[in-house]
């Protein structure tokens, strides 16, 4: 049994039902004024002029035949709008309950409009549905990410307490590791949400790059050389839009990440200007990413073979936070081979419009 219709449905069930009566009407009338016009314009011999009793009568049949199929016309016209509709309202009323499985169905695609606005819906339901899996294993990989230093600093502080360990330098300065890799970790995730919100802050002004790249080169090459890795330049003297504190932070990401995971040997920064374009890379000389590897390698928590040192490990997120602050400044971020068969790691900026001596100036 059909249950009875409400809101929407039954208004639009209505003015079907009174559009099929009105249109009776008038082709009954309609008919009417026709014959009494031509009459009048074109008199017959022997007519009077008006309708017969015959004459009613088959207007009266015709109407009479044509008025149901007009009915059933609209009926399943109205038929035809309503499903996809109510479908979309009871799946809408589903993921309002929380099932963000439900999806409305289509039906008939000759509905242009109707059908784009289920297909809409259904896409929305589902980003909201990838959104929410997302999240949760944000929140599973996170508290993965912050158990185990918060595991070792419990149990050394509690062994401390019961005499168990020494406070001795050593065991506080590994404490301390802890405390920084826990600073990391919150700094990065915090730089991915920001960015990925669109509220990551920027302090944007033309700067040249080379100079800045030349100092935390300076900076970085006696941990390097400890390491076994030299660092070599290669960089043109071009002028960017961009927050220096936040591409030092990426150039500094990209190193410790061809540290962590490339062979000893040389790590090679270059910066220069291809097609309207500046290009800041950061290579190594592999063993580069495995083909499964490229497409994923950007993502947040996303790991590839395991640290070389083991003290180098990392939370995961080091390419994503890069990846945001390079597209926080509108450019993107892009891997490829080097040409030593390495890895070789692009942030792509626009070229400011202005010359390094009008910036000197």
């Amino acid at each position: 049994m059909m249950a009875p219709r409400t809101g929407l449905s039954r208004q639009i069930l209505i003015a079907m039902s009174a559009i099929t009566v009105t249109a009776g009407l008038l082709v009954f009338f309609g008919t009417y004024l026709a014959y009494t016009a031509i009459v009048a314009f074109y008199p017959m011999p022997d007519a009077d002029g008006s309708l017969t009793l015959t004459d009613l009568l088959i207007v009266g049949g015709v109407i009479i035949i044509t008025l149901p199929i007009a009915a059933l016309i609209s009926f399943r016209l109205a038929r035809r709008i309503l499903e996809p509709l109510e479908s979309l309202a009871e799946n809408a009323r589903r993921i309002t309950a929380g099932d963000l499985t439900a999806r409305a169905r289509v039906g008939d695609r000759a509905l242009g409009e109707t059908a784009a606005l289920i297909d809409d819906f259904n896409t929305m339901a589902q980003r909201l549905q990838d959104m929410a899996a997302d999240m949760a294993l944000w929140n599973a990989t996170i508290a993965h990410e912050l158990r185990t230093p918060l595991t070792i600093l419990k149990g050394r502080l509690k062994g401390m307490i019961d005499g168990v360990f020494e406070p001795d330098e050593s065991s506080l300065s590994a404490l301390v590791l802890q405390v920084d890799g826990l600073a990391r970790l919150v700094e990065d995730l915090r730089t991915v949400t920001l960015a990925d919100s669109g509220h990551l802050d920027l302090r944007i002004q033309p700067i040249r790059l080379a100079p800045e790249i030349e100092q935390m080169a300076e900076l970085m090459a006696h941990d390097l050389s400890t390491s076994g890795f030299q660092l070599d330049l290669d960089l043109a003297d071009v002028v960017v839009d961009a927050d220096a504190t936040r591409i030092r932070q990426a150039l500094l990401a990209l190193v410790t990440n061809a540290r962590r995971y490339s062979v000893r040997g040389t790590i090679t920064i270059s910066l220069a200007e291809e097609d309207g374009e500046i290009r800041l890379g950061v290579a190594d000389e592999g063993p580069g990413l495995s083909p499964g590897m490229t497409t994923r390698v950007f993502d947040p928590f996303v790991r590839g073979e395991p640290a070389r040192s083991p003290d180098m490990s990392g939370n995961g997120l080091g390419l994503s936070v890069v990846r945001a602050i390079v597209e926080a400044h509108g450019g993107r971020l892009r891997y490829r081979g080097a040409p030593g068969g390495g890895a070789l790691f692009e942030m792509i900026f626009v070229k400011a419009n202005r010359s390094p001596a009008a910036h000197d100036a």
